[in-house]
């Protein structure tokens, strides 16, 4: 059940990024994600209701939550900031740059988190995990070349460093994930829920500063997959935390099924947006998958 749950989670998240090139082409940036935010919020308010008022509505339930104090919120106030920071990268560059090299990159992120470990929390890794960050460090040198055919500079292009950043505040979100978890024993649930409510406080405020006073050059348009952005992040981090609470899941293995939404988001930015370069940015690909694997082999 838990494999299962993990590839939901993958095709999820390979729809989330399409649904974000898809509304942001036209768009302000900031506007589209405000608006994530507050769907985050309201779709996590009944669970944040039922806990906070200890209602019992979802109890004996996966939506089943638990109150907090003024520490522990503090914590996920934090995690807000940092996953917020991620998000506003990775839309700025998710707008500007083809799906078939934001897909990848985006791919290579349990390496930094790989990285952050052994170098944050002592971890060591092998010789198979070794193999898989050296691989992943060559397909990423090779996407580089591959994006110069559609005059992407790596070294230059702003959208680019964007990516890179987002990836990398993606990995540090990740890492303090395991740590207010693990050393704080909190529930995945209230994380997930409260973040998005300081996320909405934050963003407003972004919003308020950054966007309203050029929204008629930065406008506003409607289309309807600015909220599936939200339903289906929030659908696959609900898979993913329920696979890792299955009995006998194995985090490697579900972290890895989990990057296989590259697959899904290579493939509908070929044929849903018409990018080019594919035959390249393939062997790239695969390069990537199977660093992702031999990540997940020396994991177990």
């Amino acid at each position: 059940m838990w494999v299962g749950a993990a590839f939901i989670s993958a095709l999820l998240l390979g729809l989330y990024d399409v649904a974000k090139k898809r509304s942001l082409s036209g768009n302000a940036v900031v506007a589209v994600l405000w608006l994530n935010t507050l769907f985050a919020t309201l779709l996590f308010l009944p669970i944040i209701l039922d806990a906070e008022l200890s209602l019992g509505v979802f109890d004996g339930t996966h939506f089943s939550s638990v109150s907090y104090g003024p520490e522990e919120h503090a914590l996920v106030a934090l995690k807000a900031a940092i996953t917020l920071s991620s998000w506003l990268c990775g839309y700025y560059a998710i707008k500007h740059l083809p799906l078939t090299i934001v897909g990848p990159v985006n791919a290579t992120r349990p390496v930094m988190v790989l990285i952050g470990a052994f170098l944050l929390f002592g971890e060591r890794l092998n010789m198979l995990q070794w193999g898989g960050v050296l691989l992943t460090i060559v397909s990423l040198y090779l996407l580089s070349r591959a994006g110069k055919h559609e005059s992407i500079d790596f070294r230059r292009n702003r959208y680019v460093w964007a990516l890179f950043a987002a990836m990398m505040l993606g990995a540090v979100s990740g890492l303090y994930d395991k740590y207010i978890i693990s050393s704080h024993s909190l529930d995945p649930l209230f994380v997930q829920s409260w973040f998005g409510v300081y996320q909405l406080i934050m963003m407003t405020l972004i919003a308020v500063v950054i966007w309203f006073p050029r929204r008629s050059s930065e406008p506003l348009r409607w289309v309807w997959s600015i909220p599936l952005i939200t339903l289906f992040v929030s659908a696959a981090d609900f898979f993913y935390y329920h696979a890792l609470d299955a009995e006998g899941a194995m985090i490697a293995v579900v972290a890895m099924i989990r990057r296989s939404s590259v697959v899904v988001t290579f493939l509908c930015g070929a044929l849903l947006f018409g990018e080019r370069n594919l035959k390249a940015k393939i062997i790239d690909l695969v390069l990537i998958l199977i660093g992702m694997v031999l990540l997940a082999l020396g994991s177990i």
